[in-house]
This record gives structure tokens, C-alpha cells and sequence, in this order.
């Protein structure tokens, strides 16, 4: 197959995952704002899905960090990079599938780990950068997030709780909109970068670029307009699960829960660490639960959640690591793992068409909304 045309494909392919990403995780930043009523389920995905091609653009550090820290450019090929594209392509629409909002950053991970190892050998792949820069930012992002979310809850409902509850819902939805928007232009900082960091790796690797050059402006823009676009059309089925089987959400806790997963993705985007914002923003929604008195965390779900974060980068491994065995037969090779990829997302797609989530049912059949509760 001529080099040209893989580096054309594995781009593609690149900017088709960012389109996942972007459905996939809508309900990062939207999921409490439509649950509690602060915006119309349109509105919200399209205020986020502008908000994340602006957040491509002001910064490119965890650009870098992919492109230039997770596996070596001089040991990996253009074929080795689509086939963990693929790997992570997969896994998110199988957990899309399911409402799981898992880490679409780790699939990712994941995939180019797999395929990379099968490809170049364990030597190829740069543990100690996948420990610092991504599985430590794993662990720490949802607590620190978690954490916030549960002191900023509790303070909410300490302050206003003389305060009239309708007065104060309404004052919230209004804070809770701004909160939710901030998330967006977060996430556009962290996860539309992850999406350039690959094509920036495709084209150092095919030597179109040299090794540590920072993405073009034309992959900022394509990787931004991708995600945003996958943004605007809604990942329904987990905006389901965020904003309404982990715990009801009030509009307090949906702002204090906004807060603290906006400012832990700022955090670590300006220092480059690759992190998951569906793990950040699950950690908020999860203690703004335990902070507000008399709410119910559905920790069944929560861990059936958290069964998914650890089997992400793994599930992803593996498949792009056969992905990665299979394209390295060749050029007949690659392309069957293009068609079976793509026979597989369509599979999957025909599936979830059986149990339709939209914007009409993601907060129930009657679009019913929590009714605010004083607590003393």
C-alpha cells in the first residue's frame, strides 16, 4: 500500500475516533445541565460542541505528551497507528453501546499501546511515561475531582439553606449553564488534543514531519471540527447514565460538580497529563451525591462504571494488538481490518437502534425533573 495512502487512512481513521470521543463523551460536560432542567438537551449539545473546537485551539501540551511520550515515533509505522485507532474505536462503541462512561483517552491509550507492542516489541512502548502521565492522572483526577465536588456541595447547601429552594434552584440553573460550558472548553483542551497528538505521531512517523514537532494548524482544526462535531450529535445513552442512574441531581450539586471537574482538566492540560474526563466528571457527579444530605448514590452502577475504567486500556490493548498482528500481513492485511472495523461499528450501531436513547427520552418519557429539596 502505498505511504501516502495509509498516512491518508490512519488520518481518517484518527479523526473518526475523535468523532466517537466527542458522542462519547457529550455527557462529561452536559449530563447534570439536561438532567436537572438548566438546558434543553439540544441547546446543551450545542453550546458544547462549540465550546470544544474553541478549547482545541489554547493549548497542545497533552498533544505533545501523545505524540511525543507514550510510545517511540522512530519505532512504529503509519499501519501500527491505524491498528490502534481501531482497537479504541471499538471499545468505545461497544461501551457507548451499553450507556458506560468510560474513558475514551485510555481506549486510546490502549489501542496504540497494544498495536505498538505487537508491532516494535515491549522496548517501543514508554512505561514509565504511561505510569506518570496517564495511569497516576487515572487515579488521582476522579478522587481530587470527587473530593471538591463533595466540600463544594455541602458549602452550597450550607449556604442557601434558609434561602427559598424554588429561588434557589432557579439561581443555579443559571450557574450550573456557565459551570457546564466550562467543562466543555475544558474538554476541549484535554481530549481534542489527543486526536492531533496522533496525527502529529502519524506524520513524524511517515517522515512528513520531523520528531517533537507540534501539530499543524490544519490538524488542530480538522481534530477540533471532529469532535465537536460527534459533540452536537449527542452520546444520549450516557448522558442518560451521568445525569440520571448515578444519583438525582439538583442544580447545586450539578454546578458544584461542574466546578470541580472543570478546574481539575484545566489543571492537568496546562501540565500535559492526558487524563480522562469521563473519569474527572463521573468523580464530581459522584461526590456531589455523598456531599448533599438524604442523596442516593447508586453505587451499583457507580461500580459497574469503575469495572469499565479498568478494563479499558486492556479491551483496547487487545484489540489493537490483533488489529496490529493481522496489518502487519501486509497491504491485504490492513485492509481487512479496515472493513472488519468498519462492519463492526455498524453492527453495533443497528444494535443500539433496537432501544433508541434521544434527546425526547434521556430524562425519562415525561422529561420529569427533580424536584428541589431543602436540606437543614
Amino acid at each position: 500500500m502505498d505511504l501516502s495512502l495509509i498516512v491518508i487512512v490512519v488520518i481518517v481513521a484518527a479523526l473518526a475516533f475523535d468523532f466517537t470521543n466527542g458522542f462519547h463523551d457529550t455527557a462529561n460536560a452536559m449530563a447534570t445541565s439536561i438532567a436537572t432542567g438548566a438546558l434543553k438537551p439540544k441547546v446543551a449539545v450545542g453550546i458544547s460542541a462549540v465550546l470544544n473546537l474553541v478549547g482545541a485551539f489554547l493549548s497542545i501540551e497533552v498533544a505533545k505528551t501523545i505524540s511525543g511520550g507514550i510510545v517511540d515515533d522512530t519505532k512504529i509505522t503509519p499501519v501500527v497507528i491505524f491498528a490502534g485507532l481501531v482497537g479504541a474505536i471499538i471499545w468505545n462503541l461497544l461501551t457507548w453501546l451499553f450507556g458506560l462512561p468510560s474513558s475514551s483517552s485510555h481506549a486510546l491509550f490502549g489501542g496504540l499501546i497494544g498495536a505498538t507492542w505487537i508491532a516494535s516489541g515491549a522496548d517501543a512502548v514508554h512505561f514509565s511515561k504511561v505510569v506518570e502521565k496517564v495511569l497516576i492522572p487515572a487515579v488521582a483526577s476522579p478522587l481530587v475531582a470527587g473530593v471538591v465536588a463533595v466540600v463544594g456541595t455541602f458549602l452550597v447547601y450550607k449556604i442557601t439553606a434558609r434561602a427559598r429552594q424554588d429561588v434557589v434552584s432557579k439561581s443555579f440553573k443559571t450557574a450550573q449553564a456557565l459551570s457546564a460550558s466550562l467543562v466543555s472548553l475544558a474538554h476541549g483542551t484535554n481530549d481534542a488534543q489527543k486526536t492531533m497528538g496522533v496525527i502529529t505521531l502519524t506524520l513524524i512517523s511517515s517522515g512528513a514531519l520531523a520528531s517533537g514537532s507540534a501539530p499543524p494548524v490544519w490538524v488542530i482544526l480538522s481534530a477540533g471540527l471532529a469532535i465537536a462535531l460527534g459533540t452536537y450529535l449527542g452520546g444520549w445513552r450516557i448522558i442518560q447514565t451521568m445525569g440520571k442512574k448515578i444519583t438525582e441531581i439538583q442544580t447545586p450539586q450539578g454546578f458544584a460538580a461542574e466546578t470541580s471537574a472543570a478546574v481539575t482538566i484545566l489543571a492537568s492540560s496546562h501540565l500535559g497529563f492526558a487524563l480522562s474526563t469521563t473519569h474527572v466528571c463521573a468523580g464530581g457527579v459522584i461526590g456531589s451525591g455523598v456531599g448533599r444530605k438524604l442523596a442516593e448514590v447508586r453505587w451499583g452502577v457507580a461500580g459497574r462504571m469503575v469495572v469499565a475504567w479498568l478494563l479499558t486500556l486492556p479491551a483496547a490493548a487487545i484489540i489493537g494488538a490483533v488489529a496490529s498482528e493481522v496489518a502487519g500481513a501486509g497491504s491485504i492485511g490492513t485492509i481487512l481490518v479496515g472493513v472488519v472495523g468498519v462492519a463492526l461499528a455498524l453492527v453495533i450501531y443497528l444494535w443500539s437502534r433496537r432501544n433508541p436513547v434521544t434527546a425526547n427520552n434521556v430524562n425519562g418519557p415525561e422529561q420529569e425533573q427533580p424536584v428541589p429539596v431543602g436540606v437543614g
